[in-house]
């Protein structure tokens, strides 16, 4: 899925945040400039600046402007993340080094798989294992599964998140590097078709410290 130009502008604007060189305080370019400097639209700078805003990493100022919050919170977006790839989304939030690894196996769904997908118990899919380190400390680790003939979340037309706080498997413990009994922040996803098909699910831990707050953004309409 192409990534959307709202979320690559707030991405720019977040990793200039975090890695210092927009301290707090900073005013932003006004909208009419940073739409001039992208070539895009004052609504796409307005989706860019109430997603940085979500975030924690600017505040509006009526009749000011927009400037960098004086303490910027990392916060976990969704589902703007999920136009972006891992490595990008990750080095977002970091002036450190990020470290993205996949590996992807044909397996057989389990009962439960099959049963969150619709299809048979024991049919062959897709499953892709994403490892993340943030200078050299894993941040993150996912199980996402999902059909052959799915290649990505394009078809997707709806995104369901659980987030809770639990004992992590046995994977994502030794991953994570968690201390036995210890509790990670856990989202279950759920990506959802337009005729109500769920195509791929996926299940991410990362460290309960890790993020400040959750956020999830949707459009009523």
């Amino acid at each position: 899925m192409a990534e959307p130009a709202y979320v690559r502008i707030a991405g720019e604007y977040a990793r200039r945040i975090r890695g210092g060189e927009l301290p707090p305080g900073t005013q932003l370019p006004s909208y009419a400039e940073i739409a001039q400097q992208h070539g895009v639209s004052d609504i796409v700078v307005r989706k860019a600046l109430e997603l940085l805003q979500s975030q924690g990493l600017v505040r509006s100022v009526r009749r000011r402007g927009v400037f960098v919050a004086d303490r910027p919170n990392l916060v976990r977006v969704s589902p703007e993340r999920q136009l972006e790839s891992a490595e990008r989304s990750f080095q977002n939030e970091s002036d450190q080094d990020i470290q993205v690894e996949r590996e992807t196996e044909q397996i057989p769904a389990t009962s439960e798989v099959a049963e969150s997908l619709g299809i048979r118990i024991g049919e062959q899919i897709n499953h892709v294992i994403t490892r993340a380190v943030e200078a050299g400390r894993p941040i993150s680790i996912s199980d996402t599964y999902h059909p052959l003939d799915v290649v990505d979340i394009s078809d997707a037309a709806f995104l369901e998140e659980t987030i809770s706080d639990q004992l992590p498997t046995a994977t994502h413990a030794e991953w994570l590097r968690t201390t036995p009994g210890d509790l990670v922040k856990t989202v279950h996803q759920r990506f959802i078709s337009a005729d109500k098909q769920i195509i791929m699910i996926s299940d991410v831990s990362y460290p309960r410290d890790r993020y400040d707050a959750f956020v999830f953004r949707m459009t009523l309409k």
